[in-house]
């Protein structure tokens, strides 16, 4: 038996036999000669089969001819046969004349979905749609990405952590909450390790990371949000300030934008038509208040009654830094703490305001971070003034009731990073299973 060979490794291979398995992604099937287009998990490669014919011009009995004039994109084969390598060949400059083809599992002819089939039902096709190049080439993309940053952390000495997905309270809005039985009582889908990576800190663990499931019942049906997603969490001891974290976070995004560019920025640049730019340290940094002013000044006032952004400002103050520092991203900073969570650290000089950011990446926020608040006295009085009972946070308080270092850290979301590095129109596109209200299959 021949040694499957990927396609992508044919032009560096020798001229003889070999044997590669993949999918039918095309046939053409000429009078005097077939091609096939086989496809498998790292490229595409052009196979030949020549029709016999008698001595009288006649065609003559050819069971492989007919196997190919019968084959249905999608079908799932290994073909055996000649390669030959060839400049001619658009495909690669290889091509392999067949000498016998054994169907793994053939396909019904008729596919559900087309490349300009909407994207709602290539998602309930969601297996068909990512046999597609491009959809391919997001997920080796998201892989090497992931890649760079564990490498990042581990390089500096980082832990990895794996946090529970079940919980016995809230670590976010009590809104946005997925409830589920739990034998005689009730637990909830975890929003964010927030808790957990918080408890690693007097733990004496220092530096901690995790990429894992978060779950939000919110009820969005835009293309950012999601109601499952893949979140990126680090948190670090020893911090004097959300300054800190940013610098963390700075290194982290160059680290895998970087590995993405050398390993793929020639196939996004074909697929996508697009140029990765690695970002450059330090990225703009604009309290959140100056943010508005420069917003307005752009002839947007963001029409929100509570001190948050909106969509319109995060996309007006992004345009904002691409023009003034060319830069895709941006740190909005020092946010109301009328709108953070009770356990961001406030100004020394002012309750009103937190040591807290959000990142803008392309017009969207892909992420939170803060410096936490690791004195109990002041988290306890925090949660109050938020209308939370202090007795609900038992489990929560005691990790700072024992000791703990200033801390912090930030949440990202892996699909929006993907997104809006790619220019995809959702997020839908950048997950591999996307979850939303209405979804739940496949």
């Amino acid at each position: 038996m021949t040694e499957r060979t990927l396609i992508k490794n044919l032009a560096a291979a020798t001229d003889g036999p070999v044997s590669v398995s993949g999918w039918v992604d095309t046939v053409r099937d000429q009078k005097k000669v077939q091609f096939v287009v086989l496809r498998d998990e790292s490229g595409a490669v052009q196979l030949v089969h020549p029709r016999v014919f008698a001595e009288d011009g006649t065609p003559a009995p050819d069971a492989l001819a007919d196997t190919i004039s019968g084959l249905a994109e999608g079908t799932f084969l290994t073909a055996t046969g000649e390669l030959k390598h060839d400049e001619r060949v658009k495909l690669g400059g290889v091509e392999i004349k067949l000498e016998g083809i054994d169907i793994a599992a053939a396909a019904i002819p008729e596919t559900p979905i087309a490349e300009d089939t909407g994207v709602d039902k290539r998602m309930d096709w969601r297996f068909l749609d990512l046999r597609q190049p491009k959809n391919n080439l997001i997920f080796r993309i998201q892989t090497t990405l992931e890649h760079a940053w564990r490498t990042y952390w581990v390089e500096h000495d980082f832990i990895e952590l794996h946090t529970p997905k079940l919980m016995a309270s809230a670590s976010e809005s009590k809104a946005e909450l997925f409830e589920v039985d739990y034998f005689e009582g009730k637990a909830y889908l975890a929003q964010s390790p927030q808790f957990f990576k918080q408890m690693a800190q007097p733990a004496g663990f220092g530096k901690i990371f995790e990429i894992g499931p978060a779950f939000r019942a919110d009820p969005s049906f835009t293309s950012r949000h999601a109601t499952e997603f893949t979140s990126v969490d680090a948190e670090i001891s020893w911090i004097d300030s959300h300054e800190d974290v940013m610098r963390l976070h700075e290194e982290l995004l160059i680290a895998g934008f970087q590995a993405v560019k050398d390993k793929h920025g020639d196939e996004i640049k074909a697929l996508f038509d697009l140029d990765i730019t690695v970002p450059t340290a330090p990225f703009p940094r604009i309290p959140l208040a100056e943010a508005k002013q420069i917003v307005a000044e752009r002839g947007y006032v963001v029409p929100r009654a509570d001190d948050d952004m909106d969509p319109e400002g995060e996309r007006q103050i992004a345009a904002y830094a691409a023009e003034k520092y060319g830069s895709e991203f941006v740190f909005l900073t020092d946010y109301a703490s009328s709108i953070r969570p009770f356990y961001h650290m406030r100004h020394e000089d002012d309750a009103s305001l937190t040591n807290s950011y959000d990142l803008i990446f392309n017009g969207v926020e892909i992420s939170t971070g803060a410096q936490r608040e690791h004195r109990v006295d002041v988290l306890i009085e925090q949660a109050k003034d938020k209308g939370l009972d202090p007795e609900e946070l038992e489990f929560y308080l005691d990790f700072f009731r024992y000791g703990v270092p200033p801390h912090g850290g930030f949440g990202m979301g892996l699909s929006r990073v993907v997104m809006l590095m790619l220019h995809l129109p959702n997020i839908r596109e950048a997950t591999y299973l996307f979850r939303g209200p209405t979804r739940l299959t496949p």
